[in-house]
């Protein structure tokens, strides 16, 4: 009898070994890797000047777009230079044990980088965004006019502002130092005011907060190439679609590239899905 209760005993503890291996595997498929999508287009563009990229480890994912400008190849080296900064500052170092610091990190040192490779803004500049991802907080941080934003049940809501003559406009008739007709005046101007490779870069925009993300949300970055040929609601109509975000990013780039505008500036995407 003392021989049958001992087999018993370890048959449900094989049972119940199994069982916590089940939840494992079952937890480990749940989270699993990121539903990462990226595309891009060299548009009407005689040279591509996007760079992108995204790395992931144990602690969460980082995702960088960087849109260069500038004459000749210059905008192309100041957007590589960019995103190669941000992913070896990342490999480097634990962004999430401080996300701010690594952002400012990231930032000054991708703007030293690019003055060394190519000078001043007149031969290569960028604007860059970034974001980190560990479970469900989305942290952010942008120079330029790279757009950041969060698909959420249907609609894209934007999450940054960018550094455009037209945003400074407005946020300095809300501080009362601009009159309303100076305002009007100014928003249709997209022209950069901030940027990185320039001597007295300073300025980067950051999360107030970390974004709370849902089960089926998705990350959004994209260049300017995106968001000012296609607008906000055709890349609505792409991202509702069922599908990963790999074929989401091939759809919104196949609708640049079939758009009969003959001045398309590049066109990058990363998508990332929650």
């Amino acid at each position: 009898m003392g021989e049958a209760y001992y087999v018993i005993g370890i048959l449900a503890a094989i049972i119940l070994l199994l069982e916590i291996l089940k939840l494992c595997v079952r937890s480990k498929n749940v989270s699993g890797r990121p539903d990462v999508g990226t595309c891009m287009t060299i548009g009407s563009r005689e040279v591509q000047e996007d760079r992108l990229d995204c790395m992931s480890t144990d602690a969460g994912m980082m995702a960088v777009l960087a849109d260069g400008a500038g004459k000749t190849y210059g905008g192309r080296i100041a957007a590589k230079a960019a995103v190669d900064t941000f992913t070896d500052i990342f490999r480097d170092y634990n962004a999430f044990n401080n996300p701010q610091y690594y952002f400012r990190k990231a930032f000054h040192c991708a703007n030293r980088e690019i003055l060394k490779a190519v000078g001043d803004e007149n031969r290569g500049s960028a604007s860059a965004g970034c974001v980190l991802i560990r479970r469900e907080y989305l942290y952010y941080a942008l120079v330029g006019n790279v757009k950041i934003g969060v698909f959420r049940e249907g609609t894209l809501v934007p999450v940054s502002c960018g550094h455009t003559v037209a945003v400074m406009a407005e946020q300095k008739f809300r501080e009362g130092k601009i009159s309303r007709q100076d305002t009007l005046a100014l928003l249709e101007n997209q022209r950069l005011y901030n940027y990185l490779g320039r001597d007295d870069f300073r300025d980067i925009e950051f999360f107030d907060a970390p974004v709370h993300l849902l089960k089926g949300d998705i990350v959004v970055l994209m260049s300017d190439g995106i968001y000012e040929l296609l607008g906000t609601k055709e890349i609505e109509e792409v991202l509702k679609e069922k599908g990963n975000c790999r074929q989401k990013a091939l759809q919104i780039v196949e609708k640049v590239n079939r758009n009969t505008s003959k001045n398309k500036d590049n066109a990058s995407i990363i998508l990332v899905g929650i």
